[in-house]
């Protein structure tokens, strides 16, 4: 994934460190970087994620250290496909084991009768289905 940074030069996505009142660390987080002007960007379909873990925080939050990946499935997706381990796999395939063991966690949380956990796992069905979406639906 790539886009276009105001001095001209085409920028790629990282995952990096967002750090909040010098406090929290918010690790593997979706940053397009530009590496000719350092300029840095959240990955925009994240950005209403992160707005939300930040929230939690209130004005004074403890020391801490959090995974954006176990909040987001793009982050998740993300750090897997850039994992060592599943370098031999393909994005569609470790989207579909995502997706497929997502379905399985949701009847399984349906069966408990466990609605939290259904709407969590709906919530992070519905991030992975928006993102594929706009990526196919783009000309």
């Amino acid at each position: 994934m790539h886009m276009l940074c105001k001095c001209g030069s085409t920028m790629g996505v990282k995952l990096r460190t967002v750090i909040y009142q010098n406090k929290v660390e918010i690790e593997n987080v979706p940053v397009f970087t530009c590496e000719a002007c350092n300029r840095s960007e959240v990955f925009a379909e994240i950005k209403p994620a992160l707005i939300d873990v930040i929230k939690r925080f209130g004005n004074s939050p403890e020391k801490q250290l959090l995974q954006f990946n176990e909040f987001n499935e793009i982050a998740y997706l993300m750090l897997r496909a850039t994992d060592k381990k599943f370098a031999a796999e393909s994005v569609e395939k470790i989207v579909e084991e995502r997706i497929n063991e997502l379905l399985d966690l949701l009847l399984l949380a349906q069966s408990l009768v466990d609605q939290p956990w259904t709407d969590d796992l709906r919530k992070r069905l519905e991030q992975i289905s928006k993102h594929s979406l706009s990526v196919n639906d783009s000309p």
